[in-house]
């Protein structure tokens, strides 16, 4: 007999989707049928499969040992060539509530389809946090996400309570989220907002590529300003009311002014040359900092995170060709 006791974090949900996170290996069917037949008791009780947890209930099941290990292993992928990375050199800020990462370039933050072994932000998140956590089922959950070859600073909540808080402030546009781009030219205006629909069209190079549509899809809303002008490129500073996918990169391209290695809305002769000339392999997209209130103890936050080693030393490069050209 196995005996869990639901915490905060395991309460308000119905009993079969407890039971199915538990025993990822037994199907639905053997779950419903597990609980018809009295293998699964709530307080002492035969409970429906829809019956809601509460913190404090005791959940009992009655399983051999070698029956229980084949329902609850995971299956493990094969990792042997993967690309893992040490995340304790990327965490910018942790506490038992949540954790603030540098992501860096080049990495999932979430799982990708069956095609991939790749193991992505949040599962070595999972990984390296597995012993730590007192709930059966939570694991740590991504707030919001940003693209693979984007980097900077990005949320995952380590409680439910947490998630919740967090998720509902990301709706009502109280977490702040400032992006820093190299862009190709310089844009007209200075400082501006850019309100523009977009729409999804198409899957290109395994991203679903967007373009600009007034009559379709939801507003997107960008601010910018530009940081800093070089002879050819300019650092700019974006803040987004609006999280649509690929929306910073749409609007700044939109504007005649794509970001430096761009594939999906650049230049292919800009992307080129920035290649061969500066060593760039991606987009140069940074989430620079995240402005929020605790979840739990209410402070204010404001986390930076310092630019990508490829990110900084094209910044100064291009300054040290500004200071070279003005002598």
């Amino acid at each position: 007999m196995l005996l869990f006791s639901i915490d905060t974090n395991d309460a308000d949900q119905r009993l079969d989707k407890f039971l199915r996170k538990l025993m990822p290996n037994a199907s639905l069917s053997e779950i419903y049928k597990m609980n018809r037949t009295g293998k699964v008791k709530v307080n002492g009780k035969k409970e429906k499969d829809n019956a809601r947890l509460l913190e404090g209930d005791e959940v009992r099941i009655f399983l051999p040992t070698d029956v229980w290990e084949v329902y609850q292993r995971h299956v493990q992928k094969n990792t042997s060539s993967v690309w893992r990375i040490d995340l304790r050199k990327y965490i910018l800020f942790e506490d038992a509530e949540c954790i603030i990462l540098n992501k860096p370039a080049g990495i999932n933050v979430h799982p990708g389809d069956h095609k991939t072994h790749e193991i992505s932000l949040i599962e070595q998140v999972n990984d390296m946090f597995a012993d730590t956590s007192s709930s059966h089922t939570f694991r740590p959950s991504l707030v919001h996400r940003i693209d693979r070859e984007t980097s900077g600073a990005i949320i995952i909540a380590r409680t439910k309570q947490a998630l919740v808080w967090f998720l509902d402030a990301l709706q009502s546009g109280k977490i702040q989220k400032t992006y820093h781009a190299i862009v190709v030219g310089i844009p007209e205006k200075k400082r501006d907002t850019i309100r523009k629909r977009l729409t999804r069209i198409e899957w290109a190079k395994d991203e679903a590529k967007v373009k600009i549509d007034p009559e379709k899809w939801q507003e997107a809303i960008t601010h910018y300003r530009v940081v800093q002008e070089f002879e050819r490129y300019a650092l700019l500073e974006c803040q987004i009311e609006t999280g649509r996918t690929h929306q910073i990169r749409v609007h700044l391209a939109s504007l005649g002014t794509p970001i430096v290695g761009d594939k999906l809305y650049g230049s292919r002769t800009e992307n080129a040359f920035a290649k061969k000339y500066y060593d760039i392999h991606r987009h140069l997209l940074h989430a620079r900092e995240l402005a929020f209130v605790h979840p739990i103890t209410h402070t204010s936050l404001t986390i930076s995170a310092p630019y990508p080693e490829d990110f900084q030393g094209f910044l100064d490069t291009l300054q040290h060709e500004k200071k070279t050209i003005k002598k």
